[in-house]
């Protein structure tokens, strides 16, 4: 099921559905009961959640935003629409990051061997506090290489409802040069890189 989004003019991918088939959590639902638990639900409070919210579903942002990938500095605009769609859905959002490596930063240097063991890092920390809170399902906000395959690796691993909304494809930035305009990207400086190196 895909659909597209689109965030104060910056095109933002597609939504697409994982239906895990596991039921409803039977511990979030004793945390949110029981004099036992009260401990639990006094931290909860803490972040803000109501005796209201107890009552709602918890949804699981899993957010790959920072600012050193460029693909995922606008993630935070998509999270924060996505709560407010959330809670007007009647659930409770809770947003959580994951770490994420941009290829293109660290391609040429030692940097590279690490960009494919962060897949397994990245579904392994969306596994482990997933469970650890025990989120009725879950909205996953990735880009990039290594990022959504980790995420759909977590995401097989918890069996819960999930969407996944990517951040899209970057836009083209644009050069000037004698008064004339033009799009330029990444694969441009890839192509004027090798021309200068064919010269030498």
């Amino acid at each position: 099921m895909g659909s597209s989004l689109a965030l104060r003019g910056r095109p933002t991918g597609t939504a697409f559905l994982f239906i895990g088939i596991r039921g409803k959590c039977d511990e979030k639902r004793c945390y949110q009961k029981g004099i036992e638990r009260a401990g639990q639900r006094a931290l909860l409070h803490a972040c803000g959640v109501s005796r209201d919210d107890m009552r709602k579903p918890f949804i699981g942002i899993v957010n790959s935003y920072n600012e050193i990938v460029p693909g995922h500095m606008h993630l935070d605009i998509i999270a924060k629409a996505v709560k407010e769609g959330v809670r007007a859905a009647g659930g409770v959002p809770f947003e959580v990051g994951t770490i994420a490596i941009c290829d293109g930063i660290a391609m040429n240097h030692a940097g590279m061997k690490y960009s494919l063991p962060s897949r397994e890092l990245i579904a392994d920390s969306a596994e482990v506090v997933v469970e650890a809170h025990a989120f009725d399902a879950l909205v996953f906000i990735p880009n990039c290489d290594k990022i959504i395959p980790g995420m759909l690796m977590a995401a097989v691993r918890l069996n819960l409802p999930a969407i996944f909304i990517s951040g899209g494809p970057m836009l083209a930035g644009h050069i000037t040069i004698d008064g004339k305009t033009k799009d330029i990207d990444l694969i441009s400086v890839f192509e004027a890189v090798g021309k200068v190196a064919g010269i030498k």
